[in-house]
């Protein structure tokens, strides 16, 4: 008899716990989760004869998911200045734009899927730092107040440890009266897309 429950419970307890593995493997997000991001773009639109123009993007988000809905997130990117034609100063020259440094803090609401492919929107504050370019009038690194919102989709691998995300962000950067007259004295606007490596650090 005593035989028999110690088989019992010994077969509950492998029940149980191969179900709990399965928990954790299962594709969806971690509670702590880092995104690796190798690639993206940043564009800034025009605004009263200002010049529109586009950076590269690359950088890192960790996000704290409370539950398979609500998160938050903390992000920094790196806007890194290429060479364009810019309509700036009643001329339209071929120069870099400025290397921006973004960093938010944002909330993250995520629809319950079920399923590896899920939803999100987001939203938040932060700040952005364009650093100097002396061929634009920038001759002093500037620092803006921004607010963005957007969304995107995540996708997760069956093992749950690793997934893809894509992301849009529309920002909004806040003028101030010492902004150089190539990025204006208005508020501006600017359109961001991503694609990143998903990381479950912590299920």
């Amino acid at each position: 008899m005593k035989r028999s429950i110690v088989v019992l419970i010994a077969a509950v307890a492998l029940i149980g716990a191969s179900r709990a593995s399965a928990q954790e493997v299962a594709p969806g997000p971690g509670t702590l989760e880092v995104t690796v991001i190798p690639g993206g773009a940043q564009f800034f639109t025009s605004k009263n004869g200002l010049p529109d123009f586009g950076n590269y993007t690359l950088g890192g988000d960790l996000t704290y998911n409370f539950n398979r809905i609500v998160g938050v997130e903390g992000e920094v990117g790196t806007s890194l200045g290429i060479s364009q034609d810019l309509a700036f100063g009643g001329l339209t020259r071929n120069l870099k734009t400025p290397n921006i440094l973004n960093y938010t803090g944002n909330v993250l609401v995520s629809a319950a899927t079920g399923s590896p492919v899920v939803p999100y929107a987001t939203g938040g504050i932060g700040g952005m730092t364009m650093f100097e370019r002396a061929s634009l009038g920038i001759t002093s690194n500037e620092t803006f107040l921004t607010g963005n919102a957007g969304g995107g989709v995540k996708w997760y691998a069956p093992n749950g440890r690793w997934g893809l995300r894509g992301d849009y962000r529309f920002i909004y950067v806040r003028a101030n009266d010492s902004t150089p007259a190539f990025f204006g004295q208005d508020d501006r606007y600017s359109h961001r897309f991503y694609g990143g490596v998903i990381i479950n650090a912590i299920r």
